[in-house]
């Protein structure tokens, strides 16, 4: 990764050892280097907006995930700050050095704006905690910056640069914890987490984000305390769910989520592929399977993470479980698991708050996933090809993905062949492309040109003529005007409406 290494060995969960000296002080002294240098083109405005605020009287912090960026070698794109001052105060400030301000995070004591490129948030000293039965978090202000960092999610994030000062406050040791790779919490994992509940999830997007490994006394408290994940609403879980799928190493999140239980309630059908394997061996880990379809997805991405994509690598087999039978003679089969993963997917997705938009791509995904297949059983006619690119639509591309990643055989000969087919529908689907119009097959005649060769006027039959021409259109390719009108008329001839 860009930034910081371990210091620490990448297996170890154990706390951390204490380092030579001279070790710890060269990670440290290289992860302030990197600070300056990620600040270095907003020092000036940090500076500007800090004398601001201390000429009211208030303080002023840059805090969290831009200050650990910094120490990374990462430049934020948006400046997250804390201050002492009311949010009345805040709104007054802002709205006097920024080009503009919004008010939208104010129940939360959050005032935003915007000056030339660069975007601030200021935050009012807080405290963040659940009602056992409540899902929104109640918001209390503090009147100090180490109370407010005591009351941070982790000890990485709980570091700040004091403004226009540039003094650095780090009270829970998080540089030294970024330093070593670890992941703690500035309290008891257990008063953090009942604070908020959704910073279990955290735990495994930052190490999906970051490759900080998790400390032992945070697993066990995320383990004991996973049923209270159910109080947080489904759409802030769903937002740190596509976080850590979109992450550097979503594999290692997702492994936190599982083994600590917290999969089991937020997204239960992942755990449930942990199936019992036969003692045959006839079938695969499906779990360990759909994490390297998940890997191998990944590998085959070109314009960065693609969510839909990583979706579908993930949950792809997700209806192994409800279809699985144990066949005559040992074997197993999970015959039409695509259909009824597909409907689980949306069904899940529905129930995270996910847009409709990616429900139905990646149940479309999950549900076309097997069709290639059939190809290997027997070269495809035209008319299957045509079929495969249709049903796919848009999805198309991913769906290559999908297919390719799906193979995960250690047989070498196997995987190969698997390839080599796909390969080859590929270039016919190329080739094909270039004779015809394959992302947007249509019938060689128009409902329009139908019901005026027909006589007719709109109604349920010019549907059904339009289907017989597209089938046909599928099976043949172009027919060109004439042959269409010679088909349709053809096929009207035979139907009841005709004889009236």
């Amino acid at each position: 990764m860009a930034g910081l290494d371990p210091v620490l060995p990448e297996e170890s969960r154990e706390p951390v050892p204490a380092e030579p000296a001279a070790v710890l002080e060269r990670a440290l002294e290289e992860a302030r280097g990197r600070a300056v240098s990620a600040l270095e083109p907003v020092m000036a405005l940090l500076v500007d907006l800090g004398r601001v605020f201390e000429a009211a009287g208030f303080e002023l912090s840059l805090v969290g995930g831009p200050v650990r960026d910094a120490f990374l070698g990462r430049r934020s794109s948006d400046l997250d700050f804390t201050t002492n001052a009311r949010p009345d105060d805040t709104v007054a400030l802002l709205k006097a050095w920024g080009d503009t301000h919004w008010e939208v995070g104010r129940d939360f004591g959050t005032i935003g704006a915007r000056k030339r490129d660069v975007v601030v948030e200021v935050t009012t000293y807080r405290s963040e905690s659940y009602d056992p039965d409540s899902r929104k978090p109640e918001v209390s202000y503090g009147d100090d910056l180490v109370g407010d960092l005591s009351r941070r999610d982790f000890t990485v994030n709980a570091m700040a640069l004091r403004l226009p000062s540039l003094d650095f406050a780090d009270p829970h040791d998080g540089l030294t914890d970024l330093a070593a790779g670890v992941l703690r919490t500035p309290g008891t994992p257990e008063q953090s987490f009942s604070d908020d509940p959704l910073r279990m999830m955290r735990a495994a997007r930052f190490a999906a984000q970051l490759r900080l490994r998790v400390a032992p006394e945070v697993t066990r408290a995320m383990t004991a305390m996973a049923d209270r994940i159910a109080i947080v609403s489904a759409e802030r879980v769903r937002v740190e769910l596509e976080k850590t799928l979109v992450a550097a190493d979503p594999v290692a999140g997702l492994r936190i989520l599982v083994e600590t239980g917290l999969a089991a309630h937020v997204l239960p059908e992942l755990p449930a592929l942990q199936l019992e394997i036969d003692e045959h061996h006839r079938h695969k880990d499906v779990y360990e399977h759909s994490l390297t379809v998940l890997q191998q997805a990944m590998d085959l991405e070109t314009d960065g993470p693609d969510l839909l994509l990583r979706l579908a690598a993930l949950l792809h087999d997700i209806g192994k479980p409800r279809t699985r039978r144990f066949e005559d003679g040992g074997g197993v089969s999970f015959h039409h698991h695509e259909v009824v993963g597909a409907k689980m997917v949306a069904k899940r997705l529905k129930a995270l708050r996910f847009d409709n938009d990616t429900i139905k791509a990646v149940a479309r995904l999950t549900e076309l996933h097997l069709r290639f297949h059939g190809y290997g059983d027997g070269e495809w006619t035209d008319s299957a090809v045509r079929r495969y690119v249709t049903d796919a639509g848009p999805l198309l591309s991913r769906l290559h993905q999908l297919t390719r990643s799906d193979c995960t055989t250690r047989n070498a000969r196997k995987a190969k062949r698997l390839s080599d087919a796909y390969d080859h529908l590929e270039a016919r689907i190329a080739a094909l492309r270039e004779q015809e119009e394959l992302d947007a097959i249509r019938p060689d005649l128009d409902g329009n040109a139908i019901m005026q060769l027909l006589g007719i006027g709109p109604s349920r039959v010019v549907g059904r003529a339009y289907q017989h021409l597209l089938a046909l259109r599928m099976d043949r390719g172009p027919l060109g005007p004439e042959e269409a009108e010679r088909e349709l008329r053809a096929w009207w001839a035979q139907q009841p409406e005709s004889q009236g």
